[in-house]
Order: structure tokens, then sequence, then C-alpha cells
């Protein structure tokens, strides 16, 4: 019967990527190493290494074996933390993780902070990841909620997206640049702009939205030499390497050397949305609908 000591054993060794080096990394023999790989092998049946001529491989099974142990042993050691709170008395840990168009700041950050004043035996865990990738974390269930910018395509039918807010999106250029003394810009203005941030086409987020504003002034966003579609693209346009339509709330993570200029016109804003599991946890779900309150 598998065990889990197993499943760790071949996680370590592909991740080590020899049966020597993993041996030193769980301080054992590798002979032993290899009889526990001999057994895990024998009893699903299948060959799931191959000896390679530098690393060890593996083959079309032990992939798809090597991605269920990663989820078990985590979801294990989440229910160990998971036990160890409710022994403290507390009801457990919301993990959360959002885009980085949508910093943990500012009108996020607020309405986080007030979940949590109200729920003092919850305790919160955030790390920012694509929204892409949250998609399927969220469909995993290795975290619990996700922020992201609309638009986004749902991969996941187990996964729901519920528009949490919106704000305005501004210009952001380099101290130095022509445009930093104004108060006000159209985006049909910003037509021979470079931008440092451009959409990918198969993803969505704030550089699809910014496409979408830009293409409905009859033109599509010209690129800059160095583009990013991070945080990064701040520091890019300190440096004078273009422009970009952000989220006003990156004013708050923004270095000293950006500026931010207020768009003319109507309807220049992007929406915040929530994704979270169709059948999430009750505490999940508590949290869902505390997030998404007015206040």
């Amino acid at each position: 019967m598998m065990s889990l000591r197993q499943l760790r054993y071949f996680v370590e060794i592909v991740e080590a990527g020899s049966y020597s080096l993993a041996a030193e990394r769980l301080f054992i023999a590798q002979s032993a190493l290899s009889r526990q790989i001999k057994e895990l092998e024998a009893t699903a049946q299948v060959q799931l290494l191959v000896r390679g001529a530098r690393r060890i491989e593996l083959t079309r099974a032990g992939k798809a074996l090597y991605d269920g142990a990663k989820r078990v042993l985590f979801n294990l050691n989440e229910t160990l933390v998971q036990t160890r709170h409710a022994n403290r008395g507390e009801q457990g840990i919301i993990r959360l993780v959002h885009s980085s168009s949508v910093p943990f700041a500012g009108p996020l950050l607020e309405r986080v902070r007030r979940y949590l004043d109200a729920n003092e035996h919850v305790s919160a865990q955030v790390s920012q990841m694509p929204s892409e990738e949250q998609m399927a974390s969220i469909e995993q269930g290795v975290n619990d909620v996700g922020f992201v910018r609309l638009p986004v395509h749902l991969e996941f039918p187990g996964v729901r997206a519920d528009e949490l807010y919106s704000e305005p999106l501004m210009l952001a250029v380099g101290a130095t640049h022509p445009l930093a003394v104004r108060e006000a810009v159209s985006i049909a203005e910003l037509r021979e702009e470079p931008f440092v941030s451009l959409p990918h086409h198969e993803r969505g987020g704030l550089s699809f939205r910014v496409a979408e504003l830009c293409m409905k002034n009859g033109y599509f966003p010209r690129s800059a030499r160095v583009t990013s579609r991070k945080t990064t693209q701040l520091s890019l346009i300190e440096a004078g390497f273009g422009v970009s339509l952000v989220a006003e709330s990156m004013r708050l993570i923004a270095p000293a050397g950006v500026r931010f200029i207020r768009l003319a016109g109507t309807g220049n804003t992007t929406v915040v949305a929530m994704l979270y599991r169709s059948n999430a946890s009750a505490l999940v779900q508590a949290f869902v609908a505390a997030i998404t309150e007015k206040n």
C-alpha cells in the first residue's frame, strides 16, 4: 500500500534530480531510498522514474503522481497547521492571493483588515500570483480566495468570479516626462506614447482592459522597448522607458520618481474581482460575504 513516506521520498527525488542528492537531504541511505521507490512503483504498477544521463526523468505516469503527491503533501501540511490553530482557539486560516495589478493596499487591504478585526480568531496568509495561476490553485484547494482585475478567462467551472469594487485608471509617467506637469490627459493623446505593459493574447487582466480603452480611441498601445505585466512596470516608467495606465491604488506602492495623472473623460475605470470555489468551506464563504459587503 502506498504510504506518505514513499510520496515524500518520491517528491524529494524529483526535486533533487538524483537519488544520491535526495538521500543526502533525507538523511537516509541511497539503497533504502531506491527500495522505497521500487515498492511505490510496484504498488502503482507503473514505472515512475527513468535514470537519465545527468538527472532523473519522470515518465508520464510519474508526472501525474508527482503533481498529485505535491497536492496531498501540501494539504496534509495545511491540515496540521489548521489543527494547531484550532488547538489555540483559532477558527482557521484564509489563504489569499492577489495579482500584481491588485496591490495588497488601499481598498483591498482595508476590507481584509475590517474582516480580521471583526474575526480575531481567524488569520490570513497572503501571497502574489498571476491571475491565470490563481484559478488553478483555488480549484485545487491550494488557495482559498484570489483578487484579480477583470476581464479574466474562467477556465475552471468550480471557480467563481464576483465583482468586488472599481477604481479609476490613471496615467503613470516618469517625473521628467513632458506629460508629468499635466493635471489631466485624454487616452486619445497617448497614441504615440510607448506603453511598458501590453496584453497577452491568451490572458485578460488590466493590460487587456487598457488595450480595450485605447482601441476605443482608435489605436492599439505602442510597445516600449522594455515591457512588463508586473509591478516592475513602475520601475520601467520611473526609468523613462514609457508610460502605462494603472489603477489609482498603484500610487500607494509606486517609487518616488513616478507621477500619476488623471484621465479625462468617463468610463476609464478598472474592476477588481474576487475568485473562490463555489463549494468553498463555511469559513471561506463567511469571508467572501464580509469582503463583498459595502460599508
